[in-house]
């Protein structure tokens, strides 16, 4: 299968690499920088690279647009006329139904496109994030659409299965934008809330520990990416920043009322969800 891979970032150059193992796809990678595609033609990443889309997307069986959530509909739109006939595209952009609706309105007859989300991200920015192990064990989730092909379902979830993820769920839309803003885009809130807290100093890694650090880390954040992904998700992050509010509030009035029994109990209620959890 001729597998056109569509930005070699931590994500796609992950995917080319794990899937590079697997020996029975041709991975053609696309990127606009030059030095990625040397890099990754040099380490053996892919098996033929350019920073011109056409040639490669001509060949495609599959393409996989590893782009931000703005640039997807753009890049189908300008480049359908490249696409062959019965092409499967597929994306791994963190939000769902606003880029399905984009995308739908440009999207070729002769095209299927499967959206999914491959749930483990980087921190790092480029290929010099990309690993071949770094989809191993991980979780995707696929947003089937009523025009698609169960048979390019299939050759998708395969696809994830050979770059190493263990657990691939179908959900709609709407479910995956209001579960992803609570499990992932909440937490990247969160964290660079703490970041930027009047709190911290100079000072501040003197006391630090582990629990500071572990939730700190996704606070390394690309910002022109986030961005994108909390705006095109408005609605169902709002809703998740309101659901912690309140859970916050109780925990504040429990700490200013000396409410013991009403603390343990939030502690115990919030341990034993974590238990259940993991």
């Amino acid at each position: 299968m001729n597998l056109t891979i569509v930005g070699l970032g931590a994500i796609g150059g992950s995917f080319a690499m794990s899937l590079m193992n697997k020996g029975n796809h041709r991975i053609i990678g696309i990127d606009i920088d030059e030095q990625t595609i040397d890099y990754a033609l040099k380490e053996q990443i892919i098996h033929e690279g350019m920073t011109v889309p056409e040639e490669g997307l001509k060949e495609a069986d599959v393409i996989m647009l590893t782009l931000y959530p703005s640039q997807i509909a753009p890049f189908v739109e300008q480049y359908r006329s490249y696409f062959k006939q019965g092409v499967v595209l597929t994306d791994v952009t963190g939000v769902k139904t606003s880029i399905i609706k984009e995308t739908s309105r440009v999207l070729p007859d002769h095209a299927d496109f499967i959206f999914a989300h491959p749930m483990r991200g980087s921190e790092k920015k480029g290929i010099a994030g990309a690993s071949a192990d770094k989809f191993k064990g991980a979780n995707a989730l696929i947003t089937p659409l009523p025009q698609n092909k169960e048979e390019n379902l299939i050759r998708i979830e395969q696809l994830y299965r050979d770059a190493g993820f263990s657990t691939l769920t179908r959900v709609t839309s709407e479910k995956h934008d209001e579960q992803v803003a609570y499990v992932s885009q909440l937490m990247h809130a969160l964290s660079v809330s703490v970041v930027n807290s009047s709190q911290a100093s100079d000072d501040t890694l003197l006391f630090a520990g582990n629990s500071f650090q572990e939730l700190t880390r996704i606070a390394d954040i690309n910002d022109s990416l986030w961005s994108e992904l909390f705006l095109n998700n408005k609605g169902a992050l709002l809703q998740s920043i309101i659901s912690f509010e309140a859970e916050l509030e109780t925990f504040k009035q429990a700490i200013e009322a000396d409410d013991e029994e009403a603390l343990k109990d939030f502690l115990i209620r919030a341990r034993d969800q974590r238990r259940d959890w993991y």
